[in-house]
């Protein structure tokens, strides 16, 4: 795989930023995207505009092909059994919020748990303690290993019959772990839990088999993928689906309207109330034929080896303190230069061309368990290269001196 050919496909990469060549290793927050989604959302728009589901004239029937193509393409992508549990939702966020509303708060009962870890970002972690609330549930968490790992043991003795509901992060946004979804998952339906799994830093990186996993319910986003912003996915088990209410209500997810009563659409479209997101979905379609070409087997031994090299490169310098596993871990590197504050850090790279993301991530448990308020990460996804790896670590030096 050839990194510096992939850049030349993103029109964005190819620009100066304060005098220097972009560097751009925020991918964790969001990718770019490449002329082939571009091009195809302009297409879209300039082309086939129009309703879907509506219309029986050309230009509707055009963009409904084009929006269930979509469909199927994300169902082909992670391997899902059937186009129709695939939800097109904002992302992964919104997808998270449909099972914590349609799903727990319906069948959750004051005493049963819902179980996740310290490590999820706030997507997967708020709209459970809500349904808690809402519920009189119980929130535990899984116990985090010193390197940010979690053990199956942990697992073991936190997840109960008690437990209705385990959610997880596939891999983390800020520690770079990758949890094990399969174990968990047989964990949880020994316990006769269901699973449910944020896939938004997983699926833009490694090869996802929705029913390899055995997950009930997946969610992911677009834009971490190369497609547009506002589009993602849930996909679930249709039992777990036909089951659901849904969460939002209006046009296009109706069969039957009387004055005082309504009836719903069959899956997938009872969650999708409203005028799609067509657009989007039509990008998303375009970005995952685009990682198909490239190979997600290529795109995962490409980002692995790079960040080997980015760790090797970054524990070099003097003080500089790095979060989460050293060895299986996910495409970024989370870490603190010495006492210099993370927003610093990455004011000043910015002045040399290079993008990272400083913060708290939205994870901000995690970084209590951390012992800090904020960390700087670079994030790598399939144009970044080692020079790019080499430009930050030689900013950093740069950096470090300059704050001494």
């Amino acid at each position: 795989m050839d990194a510096k050919a992939l850049k030349a496909e993103f029109p964005i990469l190819n620009q100066d930023i304060n005098g220097h060549p972009l560097v751009y290793l925020d991918n964790a927050a969001t990718t770019q995207k490449p002329r082939a989604v571009i091009e195809a959302v302009k297409r879209y728009y300039e082309w086939d505009n129009a309703n879907v589901h509506r219309g029986v004239h050309t230009l509707g029937s055009r963009a409904t092909d084009a929006y269930e193509g979509a469909r199927e393409k994300v169902a082909r992508f992670i391997n899902a059994p059937a186009s129709r549990q695939i939800i097109f939702t904002r992302g992964t966020t919104t997808a998270l919020n449909i099972v914590a509303s349609g799903y727990a708060r319906q069948t959750l009962r004051e005493g049963d748990e819902i179980v996740i870890t310290p490590m999820e970002h706030h997507s997967n972690l708020i709209p459970w303690q809500q349904a808690a609330k809402a519920t009189g549930a119980t929130l535990k968490y899984i116990p985090l290993q010193p390197d940010g790992t979690i053990s199956l043991a942990d697992v073991e003795s936190t997840v109960t019959e008690r437990t209705k509901i385990v959610s997880m992060t596939y891999i983390s946004n800020v520690l770079g772990t990758i949890n094990p979804i399969a174990e968990v998952a047989k964990i949880a339906h020994r316990n006769g839990a269901i699973i449910v799994v944020d896939g938004a830093q997983s699926t833009p990186h490694l090869k996802v088999d929705v029913q390899a996993l055995d997950v009930d319910f997946y969610a992911l986003s677009g834009h971490k993928m190369c497609a547009p912003t506002g589009i993602g996915a849930l996909y679930g088990k249709a039992q777990l689906l036909e089951r659901m209410e849904p969460v939002e209500f209006g046009g296009e997810m109706i069969d039957f309207v009387e004055l005082h009563d309504s009836t719903w659409k069959e899956l997938p479209w009872k969650f999708e109330g409203g005028t799609p997101i067509i657009a989007g979905a039509v990008g998303l379609g375009a970005a995952i034929d685009f990682l198909e070409e490239i190979g997600l087997d290529n795109i995962d031994k490409h980002e692995k080896k790079l960040t080997h090299y980015a760790m090797d490169s970054l524990s070099a310098i003097d003080g500089i303190t790095i979060y989460g596993p050293r060895q299986e871990r996910a495409g970024l590197v989370t870490f603190n230069l010495g006492d210099v504050h993370p927003h610093d850090v990455a004011t000043v790279l910015d002045t040399e061309g290079i993008a990272v993301r400083a913060g708290h991530h939205c994870c901000q448990p995690l970084m209590r368990w951390l012992k800090v308020s904020a960390t700087a990460r670079a994030s790598i996804y399939l144009y970044n290269s080692e020079e790019d790896i080499d430009r930050l670590a030689q900013s950093l030096v740069r950096t470090k001196e300059f704050f001494q």
